[in-house]
């Protein structure tokens, strides 16, 4: 509601500028009303838009508004309705396509050419294509935060115009043929200018001239000086110049005076206006011979009017195409323009060079300066990259914070681009470092396609931060062969998840001084459907890192809990089952509230379930981890700090984090008995039971490792010693012989 009543409208945008002021009779239609349809499947936006358009009269009738909340809805009321003016209609409603599809239908199944309509949406990502904007006669297209509520009254005003004199068409005017095929015609046409040159020559058709001295000039919204956009006879060579180009001063001041006044000039000169939202006015003037009162007034301001629908849907099809192809900030190809220009480049004989440059950190400088003076660091940058990287290079934006460089091997090199970022850049009033990271990859004559090319520039850029930040790095085979292999791997991982091929190891946990089983650990394993063991430490971290692992982390605690559930029905109850999360998991909103329902859903007493966490987990996160941990441990459920000594625990951190048990990471294991002994182990235990936590040390293989461990105090153990990890049915069938 806040965008069609927005307060802070400026005092110009209530001058709202019109279309050729007609004021009809009221015996010319009977009519007292504009019917006004507002198609939205939100309530209050029919609330809003009413209120916003309440008790305002256009050309001396009021508005009456008809409401639809879907397209069928809207439909079957313009089947019985014949006298709506203007749809006002949502694009994406019961489905994506659903405001598209109702245009159809008006203008196929219903033959309605006189309505207009004006689509609005809240999600400008679906925006319509423009074959169906040229093809249903569609009067305009706004998100819907762009309509205050003067924009949305100057929107409804040309609709309207446009509506009665079509209407008008359609009971008998003559000329609707060259009108209607004016207008359609027109709006085929690819550019502005082209368009532009249409209009010229329909005009020529319309008033009988020859075509010669017609010109068409349009300013600019941003206020720049106006430019000939087209022009027949002996003003055509002047195309795409300024206005003050134009040597026939008459002709120059009459569209001057047309533009600046904002209305048709008819002496000296016929000049026409055209009042084109997105830009300051659109004029073409007119050589006529003949007074302009010789021909039918009303014809010529129903074409104006048409043309003007036509002059906005050419614009709307450039802004949309600048939309697709160039960055708005920096006004450079973005992405996809980029990808377009490397397949179509005509130079593939060429040896020349794609770079991809990321800077380093601007995420953080957005965050700590804000992202205003993000922006004036990037103009910085593009502007020092267009001074180094002359053309034919190409300079693009392919994401918020990376610029991509395609050019000539020999312009396009490592040194170069370590150079631009070699001293600071001044943004007027400060100076700022900043250092980047940058990928480069040979386009060789071969033909391949530029998303091809682009993914492995970003797989150098991966790379390249990883092993080399702040510099650049060549591309190699070898890095897209590895990240091509980690895709297969990943995409085997998800078929092996949803087609059950994921199964859990248990193994025993024993107290060593008794060799009593207290409990297992669930270890995830993946056999591959050809009988390939695909071992943890290289699908888990592709898991981590795309997301999967979060549904088979629930997976994983599911089955663990129902082989819980399975021992305690054998009477062989009475020790825990070990479950590791991930960060990722960890970090999910709904963890907790997942833990407790899988518990419930089990019978599973939760002082039966140990999670076991890796100590990565509270970096940069040590309230929001600890208060978790607490809220788990209130539960009745344990936390283990898993493979600890590896990572970057201190006491302050286990203080805070409030955990029940260490668990003794294996390669401290293996070293007891050794002469290379490091003695982290017997440190581990002294640490556990001076902060009174219990400690179980994982792969335990001898019976002297065994014994040294507890001797120095470490209650549980698990490894070969005991017993290896074993699939469900053969860890019962051991449960039941040893348990």
């Amino acid at each position: 509601m806040g965008s069609l009543m927005n307060p802070a409208s400026s005092p110009d945008d209530e001058d709202a500028l019109f279309l050729i002021e007609d004021r009809p009779e009221g015996r010319d239609q009977p009519r007292d009303v504009w019917r006004i349809l507002i198609v939205d499947d939100e309530a209050d936006v029919h609330e809003a838009t009413e209120l916003a358009l309440r008790d305002l009269i256009i050309d001396d009738r009021s508005l009456v508004f008809l409401h639809a909340y879907s397209a069928q809805q809207a439909y079957d009321i313009l089947a019985e309705t014949q006298d709506i003016a203007v749809v006002l209609l949502d694009v994406v409603m019961e489905s994506e396509g659903a405001g598209l599809e109702l245009v159809h239908r008006i203008r196929e199944e219903l033959a309605q050419r006189a309505v207009r309509i004006i689509l609005r949406t809240g999600q400008p990502g679906y925006a319509p294509e423009i074959d169906a904007i040229r093809a249903y006669d569609i009067n305009d297209y706004k998100t819907k935060s762009e309509l205050t509520r003067v924009r949305l009254f100057t929107s409804l005003t040309v609709a309207i115009r446009s509506y009665r004199q079509i209407h008008q068409l359609e009971m008998g005017r003559r000329g609707l043929e060259l009108i209607v095929s004016a207008s359609l015609g027109l709006a085929k046409r690819r550019a502005l200018h082209c368009f532009a040159e249409g209009v010229v020559t329909q005009l020529c058709a319309l008033l009988n001239i020859a075509p010669e001295g017609l010109v068409c000039v349009a300013s600019p919204a941003g206020g720049e000086s106006p430019w000939l956009i087209a022009a027949a006879g002996h003003y055509r060579d002047l195309i795409q110049s300024p206005l003050h180009a134009l040597p026939d001063t008459e002709v120059r001041e009459a569209l001057e005076r047309c533009l600046r006044l904002k209305t048709h000039v008819l002496e000296p000169r016929t000049c026409l206006y055209f009042d084109v939202q997105g830009t300051q006015g659109i004029a073409a003037h007119v050589a006529a011979d003949l007074p302009l009162e010789r021909v039918n007034r009303n014809l010529l301001e129903v074409f104006c009017a048409n043309v003007t629908v036509g002059f906005e849907n050419a614009l709307l099809h450039e802004q949309l195409t600048d939309s697709a192809y160039y960055d708005p900030l920096l006004r450079l190809p973005n992405r996809t323009r980029l990808i377009q220009l490397i397949d179509d480049r005509k130079d593939a004989h060429r040896d020349s060079t794609l770079a991809l440059v990321d800077l380093d950190d601007f995420a953080e400088i957005n965050a700590a300066l804000d992202h205003h003076f993000g922006d004036r660091v990037l103009r910085a940058v593009a502007y020092r990259l267009e001074q180094v990287f002359q053309p034919p290079t190409l300079i693009a934006r392919v994401t918020a914070d990376a610029f991509a460089l395609l050019g000539p091997s020999e312009a396009i090199d490592r040194r170069a681009i370590e150079q631009v970022f070699s001293t600071p850049f001044d943004l007027q009033d400060k100076s700022i470092r900043i250092s980047a990271t940058a990928s480069l990859i040979r386009v060789g004559p071969e033909p391949r396609g530029g998303a091809d090319l682009l993914k492995d520039a970003s797989i150098a850029l991966k790379q390249a931060k990883r092993l080399n930040r702040g510099r650049a790095t060549l591309f190699t085979e070898d890095l897209s062969l590895a990240a091509r292999d980690r895709i297969r791997l990943l995409t085997s991982l998800r078929s092996a998840f949803y087609a059950e091929r994921l199964h859990l190891a248990f193994q025993p946990q024993v107290e060593l001084e008794t060799g009593r089983v207290v409990g297992a650990e669930a270890l995830l394993r993946w056999t591959t459907k050809e009988g390939q063991v695909i071992p943890p430490e290289r699908f888990i971290p592709l898991a981590e890192h795309s997301g999967l692992m979060i549904p088979i982390g629930e997976w994983v605690l599911r089955t663990a809990c129902l082989q819980l559930k399975r021992l305690d029905d054998r009477k062989q109850s009475g020790f825990r089952m070990a479950v590791n999360v991930s960060q990722t998991q960890f970090r999910e909103p709904d963890f907790i509230s997942m833990l407790d329902r899988v518990l419930r859903e089990y019978q599973v007493a939760p002082e039966q379930i140990e999670l076991e966490l890796t100590e990565s987990i509270a970096i940069g996160h040590m309230e929001s981890t600890a208060a978790k941990i607490a809220e788990i441990r209130r539960m009745g459920v344990s936390i283990a700090l898993d493979d600890f000594g590896t990572g970057y625990s201190s006491l302050s951190v286990l203080k805070q984090l409030g955990i029940d048990r260490l668990k003794i990471d294996r390669a401290f294991v293996q070293e007891i008995g050794r002469p290379n002994d490091s003695g982290i182990a017997d440190l581990v235990v002294a640490l556990g039971r001076q902060l009174n936590l219990g400690t179980t040390a994982e792969g335990v293989e001898t019976e002297e490792q065994r014994r040294c461990l507890m001797e120095h105090g470490c209650q549980d153990g698990q490894g070969y010693l005991f017993g290896r990890p074993l699939p469900s049915a053969d860890f019962e069938t051991w449960m039941a012989d040893n348990g």
